[in-house]
């Protein structure tokens, strides 16, 4: 089986396994998060028999235990904390069921959620993070790698000095298992894709600054070696590696061609460069095959590639290049002032406009989510992308300044200009230009209140509880939420009252259906906490003149009213949003899903983010310091990592 077809078999298998436990209940977020341990914690043995075996042998053994217990699960074999050592990758099947909530059953004694982080706690304080996963240690087998159309506009602006977006014109990209349109197993190569390419490379070289393409070089000395080397510099800077021999002749040939027809020795060049444009090496990221089995070591310009289109989405600079050469940037401190470099530039930006972008799904603003024009006249285009800039700005502000990765789920700020803070009704903003505004309560910060997302989880002209809910528990909490089944229904276009029944009691109705209630139970309390804001984002206290219900019952008890207790609720399970934002930010930077043998890797990268104090900082350096983004597979054969090996020379 080639490594390809392997690994969407894997992903439709992961798929199914994560349906059959996607009802996760809210307030399991938080079970991965160790419970803190006072300064006289007892040894793991006193704990396991004082204060964790009781516990499991009252929640779980009455199950768990006997001739066939359910899932080959038996709890009741383990006594001390070192059986539960020698078991590694049982008591991983264990943890993820902590993890998801879904045991005890409904309806069986359950321990209350702070039982439930002692438990989860207790099992990864006794077991290492990398025994956490069966999975050998295996970077990954990466598709080549098609530029985005957004990957190709900002290379173009950077290798030519044009900021004219010529993949603007190109076909769609498609978002992947990962979830972003950079997932190298969406982006084909349609034919007409072909033929764009061809017009993009011309009209981007007849924008370009002359100087810039041919620097000094007239041609009139020695036509051939100064063409030569004007193609030599650009094919390198455009490949983002050196040019080799071979590849260089066959650019002069393109360039002797032409002149030998007759075309100005300026023409004939630009005819090779054409050719390099429109070469696999430039509009495919390539890292090449090597014939050993198992996993190598990117070498420094291929380190230097994925670095730039991680944080940049675009080619490496004048100084990775320089890095690149000179063997340096695998060095642990030229590697860290890089990542800091690079996220003060401004073409850091693309990071909050491509992964915040998609991972918030604002980008759907207009497009798949469009609120009614008639009742919601002031949705205008300027508002829709307005909407888009606040979550843009303020993601930047997180990822680029080092803040608190909490600060998605609540904070005490967010980014408007004068529409967006009339939106808000927050005083005192003036102008166009967005800018950090303090707030002045919990109502708004964090993403889950900002008006892009609050659009994008409700209909064309109402709210919808359940697209919300469903929102924060994917995009916010990792979970995996399956679509509804066939004969599932329907709710009325609009939210007035209908049959004497609010919206909300005919959500209440839906939910006594048992083929709807195991989601909607999880679903439905979390939207309901969020409609006080209309379709658009807008404050309100009324819906058809019956004051909002705003509160929620969470499946693991917990009660709450409004956005302001709902995010206080989220905050408390900043475990599970750190493994989803580890996930996600991950398969963002590699260009492909994650599958089974990441896990290793993403425990690690979660507790670098905690031990650095839930920084932004910390996971983009987890990230760039992990296997999957150094090192990749050269063949569908399994690995053997020797990190620091350094498999293969430069090109």
């Amino acid at each position: 089986m080639d490594r390809p077809t392997e690994t969407r078999r894997k992903k439709l298998g992961a798929a199914r396994h994560l349906s059959a436990v996607a009802p996760l209940a809210l307030i399991a977020a938080a079970f991965t998060a160790p419970a803190a341990a006072p300064q006289s914690a007892p040894a793991a043995s006193g704990t396991f028999r004082n204060f964790i075996l009781p516990k499991v042998q009252r929640y779980c053994v009455p199950c768990h235990s006997g001739m066939n217990p359910p899932a080959g699960i038996d709890l009741s074999r383990f006594q001390s904390a070192a059986e539960v050592k020698a078991r590694p990758g049982f008591w991983r099947r264990v943890l993820s069921q902590l993890r998801a909530g879904s045991m005890p059953p409904t309806g069986s004694p359950a321990p209350t959620p702070q039982e439930r982080d002692q438990l989860a706690g207790w099992v990864q304080r006794v077991i290492p993070v990398a025994q956490l996963t069966d999975a050998p240690a295996d970077p990954g087998y990466v598709l080549i790698h098609r530029l985005s159309r957004e990957e190709y506009n900002n290379t173009i602006r950077d290798l030519l000095g044009v900021d004219t977006h010529p993949a603007d014109s190109f076909p769609a990209d498609g978002g992947g298992g990962g979830g972003f349109d950079n997932d190298a197993e969406t982006l084909f190569v349609p034919p007409i894709l072909m033929e764009r390419y061809l017009q993009a490379a011309s009209q981007s070289l007849s924008a370009a600054d002359p100087h810039l393409l041919f620097g000094s070089s007239t041609g009139h000395a020695n036509p051939k070696a100064e063409a030569q080397a004007v193609l030599r510099h650009f094919a390198s800077l455009a490949y983002r590696r050196p040019v080799r021999p071979g590849e260089l002749a066959r650019l002069m040939q393109v360039f002797t061609a032409a002149f030998h027809r007759g075309l100005s020795w300026r023409k004939s060049v630009v005819a090779g460069l054409t050719a390099v444009l429109v070469s696999p090496n430039f509009l495919f990221r390539v890292e090449p095959t090597l014939p050993e089995h198992g996993a190598y070591r990117l070498n420094d310009y291929e380190l230097a590639s994925r670095l730039s289109y991680f944080l940049w989405s675009s080619m490496p600079d004048a100084e990775l290049f320089r890095l690149a050469a000179a063997n340096r940037l695998h060095q642990p401190a030229t590697l860290q002032a890089q990542i800091d470099r690079m996220l003060a530039s401004r073409k850091s930006r693309a990071l909050g406009a491509n992964f915040a972008g998609e991972w918030l799904r604002v980008r759907d603003l207009g497009t798949v989510a469009q609120p009614d024009p008639g009742m919601f006249p002031q949705f205008t285009p300027q508002l829709r992308s307005d909407m888009i800039a606040e979550a843009v700005d303020f993601s930047n502000h997180v990822l680029r300044r080092d803040a608190s990765l909490l600060d998605f789920i609540g904070c005490g700020y967010t980014y408007l200009n004068q529409d967006m803070a009339q939106l808000y009704g927050v005083h005192g903003v003036r102008g166009a230009q967005f800018r950090r505004v303090a707030l002045a309560d919990g109502t708004r910060g964090g993403v889950i209140t900002m008006a892009g997302v609050l659009a994008v989880t409700s209909y064309p002209l109402r709210t919808s509880p359940v697209l919300r809910g469903k929102w924060v528990l994917e995009q916010m909490l990792g979970a995996k939420i399956p679509p509804p089944p066939p004969n599932a229904g329907g709710l009325p276009a609009t939210d007035a009252p209908l049959n004497g029944l609010s919206l909300r009691q005919r959500l209440e109705e839906h939910r006594k259906r048992p083929e709807c209630a195991s989601c909607h139970n999880k679903m439905d309390p979390i939207g309901f906490g969020l409609e006080n804001f209309d379709p658009i984002g807008r404050w309100r206290t009324q819906i058809g003149g019956q004051p909002i219900d705003n509160s929620g019952v969470l499946a693991g008890g917990e009660k709450f009213a409004g956005p302001q207790q709902l995010k206080t609720l989220l905050l408390s399970q900043k475990a599970e949003f750190v493994r989803n934002m580890a996930r996600r930010m991950l398969a963002y930077a590699l260009g492909r899903g994650l599958q089974r043998y990441d896990r290793a890797a993403v425990n690690q990268i979660v507790q670098r983010v905690q031990e650095g104090g839930y920084r932004s900082g910390a996971l983009i350096r987890a990230i760039v310091e992990s296997v999957p983004f150094q090192f990749r597979t050269s063949n569908e054969q399994p690995p053997a990592v020797a990190d620091g090996q350094n498999s293969h020379a430069k090109p």
